[in-house]
């Protein structure tokens, strides 16, 4: 890598959802992949991120079912409860990273909780700490200059992006908080990538590396994991104009209803706070607005469900009394 290039930190969101890993690795599977497989992978590809620059920082949250926990980070020095053996087929350094981040895998595993692998939400929740932890990091590289105001410190400057490594399908739920990390890395200008590894299309990832101009690669076959990351997420953004990486055919930008927290093809948008609901309502939920009574009847309001779910149309926006 040219010395010139600035130092990138890559911060990766692994989801470790037990109850996912543990239908990915079933013989019934087309290409199984059991977890002990997919973490040796990872590993070397977090190696690999680290040794293609002496000043690249890394940080890794898994993202469990019922949490998010801090497994690894560069900047800050991992607690040795006792001394590694010396081994002379290793970098130490790589030795370290490996030990500490998969026994922060297994503490965390232990620690969940019986009943909560129905719960898919650890993974908004870490995206949420890499974008804080991100921030983190643009505030120690900024630097105050005479008039108050702040200037990136260009001796220092990190590339930050973000990679989400995901096996859960999509929570409805989970649609709000999830966009508003969407329009905060659009803030900060992080990119955010996504490897699904397992399990049918995210359509709220697609959404996330679309808006921030990140990749979205859907794994066609999964034991070639390591060249997908190496290949595709390895390069910082810069590099990767000149290479030829897969592309979205397509992005799925249905949005999830704030009433019943449902996905849905067609819905009714508050021309005031932008809010999506699945039916015509008289009153917005959010910001309380109150709707006239003919533009609700013009919609549908107060007809049958059959008659209801043919008056509706695409993105139709609800204005104010």
């Amino acid at each position: 890598m040219d010395s010139d290039d600035p130092p990138s930190h890559l911060t990766v969101v692994v989801d470790l959802h037990p109850a996912q890993w543990k239908k990915s690795s079933l013989p019934s599977n087309p290409q199984p992949l059991p977890f002990s497989s997919f973490l040796s992978q990872i590993l070397v590809f977090l190696n690999s991120h680290l040794a293609s620059k002496h000043e690249n920082t890394l940080a890794v949250i898994g993202a469990l079912a019922d949490r998010s926990m801090m497994l690894y980070s560069s900047l800050e020095a991992p607690e040795q409860t006792e001394a590694p053996t010396p081994d002379a087929n290793s970098y130490q350094p790589f030795r370290l990273v490996d030990s500490t981040i998969s026994k922060r895998i297994q503490e965390g595993l232990e620690k969940t909780a019986e009943g909560s692998e129905q719960n898919s939400r650890g993974l908004v929740g870490a995206l949420t700490k890499a974008l804080c932890y991100v921030n983190r990091l643009i505030q120690l590289n900024t630097i105050v200059v005479g008039d108050g105001s702040a200037v990136r410190n260009s001796s220092s400057q990190l590339a930050p992006r973000i990679l989400v490594i995901s096996v859960s399908p999509d929570l409805s739920s989970s649609y709000i908080p999830l966009m508003n990390s969407i329009f905060a890395a659009q803030k900060l200008k992080v990119t955010i990538d996504v490897c699904k590894v397992f399990g049918p299309d995210t359509v709220f990832l697609q959404q996330a590396a679309h808006l921030t101009g990140g990749s979205y690669v859907y794994l066609e076959r999964r034991d070639a994991l390591l060249q997908y990351l190496t290949m595709c997420f390895l390069p910082s953004p810069s590099l990767r104009r000149v290479l030829a990486l897969p592309t979205q055919d397509k992005v799925d930008f249905r949005a999830a209803c704030f009433c019943h927290k449902n996905i849905v093809d067609i819905g009714y948008v508050c021309s005031v706070c932008l809010s999506i609901f699945c039916k015509p309502i008289p009153v917005c939920s959010t910001c309380r607005t109150k709707f006239p009574i003919k533009t609700l009847q013009r919609f549908g309001f107060g007809r049958p469900a059959a008659l209801n779910g043919a008056g509706m149309s695409r993105g139709t926006s609800i204005a104010p009394s």
